[in-house]
């Protein structure tokens, strides 16, 4: 069996996502702990956020993974962006501690024009003083790797590996390994051999250990094509196939599998997660 959710709502209350996520058929989901499109982020009511705990506790579903919204970049060459993202990683570090919650993924941002090492250098920069901000907790910050898009500077594992050796804090930050991110990068996982290569890389350069989550999404895009759209699971680039060898292998069963897939219509969150069930059974 593999452990499988999706990124759920939080609307109305940040503890009726726990409801939301076990009517998907979740074992585990993700959410945003707040509105996920503007740099203000209201204080967690403290009733509200021991309501999430005790809902998931009850649930008996997880582990539950928190996404850093959209408007933070910590790679930014631009300073007043800068500041506001290293606030905005603090803060929700200290939120996902007030609920609970033991994982945080963080996209890694675009250097603007500054250059990759400029990049991974303000990442690193950020990270660092975000967790010196938000304070010891038992929270990880899980880096994301990108689709190769332009200007990125967390596409390759070597990219991954540079930010993360950059930053003095061990225990403290490790990988979620997005699927169509990795296929648009150029990383061929529709084949058992590809699927091989790229946890075999992730493993010597970075250690399997440092992977806690994988966000399993088909890709709209062809290979190494650098677009970021996700799609359905099996009606993408990737395909059934495809998703059948990377549910495979050992390093990916053994993890908490988030879907992002898209909102149109299709298939919903259940049917994408009853799809993963299938093409991971015998």
């Amino acid at each position: 069996m593999v452990l499988v959710g999706c990124h759920v709502s939080i609307a109305s209350s940040i503890d009726r996502a726990v409801g939301r996520a076990r009517d998907a058929g979740c074992d585990t989901f993700q959410i945003f702990s707040r509105n996920p499109r503007g740099w203000e982020a209201k204080d967690l009511d403290p009733g509200v956020a021991a309501a999430f705990r005790a809902a998931v506790s009850e649930a008996g579903i997880g582990p539950v993974v928190d996404h850093m919204p959209y408007l933070p970049n910590p790679a930014s060459p631009d300073d007043a962006i800068y500041e506001k993202s290293v606030a905005s990683l603090a803060g929700e570090l200290r939120r996902c501690s007030l609920l609970g919650i033991p994982y945080l993924v963080t996209h890694l941002g675009h250097h603007r024009g500054a250059g990759t090492e400029a990049g991974q250098e303000r990442v690193v920069a950020a990270v660092t003083r975000a967790f010196e901000e938000s304070g010891e907790s038992g929270v990880m910050l899980l880096l994301e790797n990108t689709a190769g898009e332009k200007n990125s500077v967390g596409t390759t594992v070597d990219d991954l590996l540079r930010i993360m050796e950059g930053i003095d804090a061990d225990g403290r930050v490790g990988i979620c390994f997005d699927t169509c991110h990795a296929f648009a990068a150029g990383y061929d996982l529709r084949t058992a051999e590809g699927v091989d290569a790229v946890m075999g890389e992730l493993d010597e350069k970075i250690g399997l250990s440092h992977l806690r989550i994988i966000h399993l999404n088909d890709c709209k895009g062809e290979l190494g094509s650098g677009l970021d759209r996700h799609e359905h699971i099996g009606l993408g680039s990737i395909g059934e196939e495809g998703f059948r060898n990377i549910l495979r292998h050992s390093a990916v069963r053994s993890l908490p599998l988030i879907c992002e897939t898209p909102v149109d219509g299709r298939r919903d969150d259940t049917g994408n997660i009853a799809k993963v069930r299938e093409l991971a059974g015998p």
